[in-house]
């Protein structure tokens, strides 16, 4: 009999054999990088990790990169020196399959960017800046100039821009290396264009436009670096550089001041006249109100004419004591006993000593005085210049000591001061106000010389 089971076994084993056949191990190539710096900017460090599955064997290529290639399975870092896109590729195989992956890296130019501001001229307006890019690894640029001619630029080194509006400019510089953008920013500041005005007025005392005067020149330029004073015609000045100053002028006549300013830019006169009048040496003094004794600290019962000022109880009279050349004392609100008396006799009238106080003669009633030649109402109105006052005879012991009531009006009251002026007083009313009570009046008398 014949054996058949080991020739089936054999035909299995055949069977089997054709059947069967191999299968490739299984592999990914990956990986993975970090910079060492974020910003992404040359020179750069790349640190690459292998995070290949089933790989035997791997070669690494840098594209610009130190070293450029590696055989390494984690070949560490790699620097880059140079901006620009770059491909990294690794490949990795085993003895069955082989398998690669590419990535780009992009790195930027490192970007220090800073620019320099230089104002030509000045800085009066109008304004040209020079701008001097100092920006280090940027390619591209991006000026704007607020308010500006031009307003902005995108070149490297822009041209000369121009600003003529007073005030703050912000200047912004914005630069890019490829992949990020940088800026700065900074400020000019300009100041208004030239202008050259004044104003010219009397001094306080030659308020009247009188020979001889003094006038103020009181200077409203701006934007100058220079300027002159020039007076034509006469007149002295004080000073002709000075923003401020006075001119003199000794005799009568028009003349012409004149302003010249300049800043290095510009240059601008203004040109006025101021008309002097013939000196009539008189001072006109109008609607003077002087109280009643019991309106000294309402209305004040002291004038100096030549402050020109009526003082009240409570005032400081610590300067201005001695300038006080009159002094009404008005008993009641009736006006039934009046008189102007010498200031240095206020204490014996309820008044309060004056600090300084000079002497003042009064000749309170014409008809009481046995004046050779009285001084009217018309006298008074009529007078144009001092020719009257000058031949005016007021006797040294007119002291105030008579009184006067209001049946007369207009009363005319003569006076000389301590330093010699002479003077009329025209009392045009009374004005009965109960305890301010007040007598209105005109003053005219000469001029201090």
């Amino acid at each position: 009999m014949i054996r058949t089971i080991p020739y089936t076994l054999f035909l299995l084993a055949l069977l089997f054999s054709a059947c069967y056949k191999e299968v490739d191990r299984p592999l990914t190539a990956d990986f993975t990088f970090v910079l060492a710096d974020s910003s992404h900017t040359v020179p750069a460090t790349v640190n690459f990790s292998n995070r290949s599955v089933g790989a035997t064997g791997f070669k690494w290529t840098f594209e610009g990169g130190e070293p450029g290639t590696s055989d390494y399975e984690n070949p560490g870092s790699v620097t880059f020196k140079q901006a620009g896109n770059y491909k990294i590729t690794l490949e990795a195989w085993n003895d069955d399959t082989r398998q690669s992956k590419t990535i780009d890296i992009h790195l930027d130019s490192a970007v220090q960017v800073a620019f320099d501001a230089e104002i030509q001229v000045n800085d009066f307006s109008p304004v040209q800046v020079k701008f001097t890019n100092r920006t280090i690894g940027a390619s591209t640029y991006h000026w704007t100039f607020e308010d500006g001619t031009p307003a902005t630029a995108d070149a490297a080194a822009p041209p000369l821009v121009t600003f003529t509006t007073p005030g703050p400019h912000n200047i912004t510089l914005q630069v890019g290396n490829g992949g990020q953008q940088f800026s700065i920013s900074k400020t000019i500041t300009v100041k208004p264009a030239l202008h050259t005005a004044f104003e010219i007025s009397p001094s306080f005392q030659d308020d009247d436009m009188e020979a001889p005067l003094t006038a103020i020149l009181k200077g409203n330029s701006s934007s100058y670096l220079v300027q002159k004073w020039q007076s034509s015609g006469g007149g002295v000045l004080a000073s002709d550089t000075s923003s401020n100053t006075t001119v003199y002028f000794k005799d009568p006549g028009t003349y012409t001041i004149t302003l010249t300013n300049g800043n290095n830019k510009d240059n601008q006169t203004v040109t006025k006249n101021i008309t002097v009048k013939p000196n009539t040496k008189l001072r006109t003094l109008t609607d003077v109100q002087l109280g009643i004794s019991t309106a000294h600290t309402d209305i004040g019962c002291f004038y100096s004419t030549r402050l020109r000022k009526v003082f009240k109880k409570g005032d400081d009279l610590s300067a201005a004591g001695k300038e006080i050349d009159i002094v009404f004392f008005g008993l009641n609100r009736s006006f039934t006993f009046n008189k102007f008396i010498t200031p240095d006799s206020a204490s014996s009238y309820t008044f309060p000593a004056i600090p300084g106080a000079t002497a003042t003669r009064f000749i309170n009633k014409q008809e009481l005085c046995n004046c050779t030649t009285p001084f009217t109402v018309a006298d008074f109105d009529n007078m144009l210049n001092d020719a009257p006052l000058q031949t005016l005879q007021v006797p040294a012991n007119a002291t105030g000591t008579i009184q006067f009531n209001s049946d007369l009006l207009p009363r005319i009251v003569l006076f000389q001061t301590a330093d010699g002026r002479k003077g009329a007083i025209k009392i045009k009313d009374y004005v009965l106000e109960g305890s301010t009570a007040y007598i209105l009046a005109d003053i005219k008398i000469q001029k201090y010389e």
